[in-house]
């Protein structure tokens, strides 16, 4: 099944400094509905920041059809494949910046 999604992705920063949380949910027509987040805790380690995430995903719809272990190993491979590059901006920035 081939589906594309438009939709919208907020972020909650009312306990910022060290927790943030990522939602989102998007329309995908008659494929169903997909709608999910990240819960993101910053902890300081000296001179480096430990990133941890929950990602969760709901789906409803035709694409709910594929099963939860596909749709939750998507989710997850996605999560990390964002914070992974979050990541390497940070980084990039950083250096950019010499800290």
């Amino acid at each position: 099944m081939k589906a594309k999604f438009s939709g919208v992705v907020t972020l909650d920063k009312s306990r910022a400094p060290d927790h943030f949380v990522l939602s989102g949910e998007g329309s995908g027509g008659v494929a169903g509905y997909a709608k999910g987040g990240a819960d993101v805790d910053l902890e300081e380690d000296g001179e480096a920041t430990i990133l941890r995430y929950t990602a969760k995903a709901d789906v409803g719809g035709k694409i709910a059809q594929l099963g939860s272990r596909l749709i939750s190993s998507t989710a997850n491979r996605l999560a990390a494949q964002f914070f992974s590059r979050f990541k390497e901006e940070v980084e990039t920035q950083a250096a950019e910046a010499g800290v």
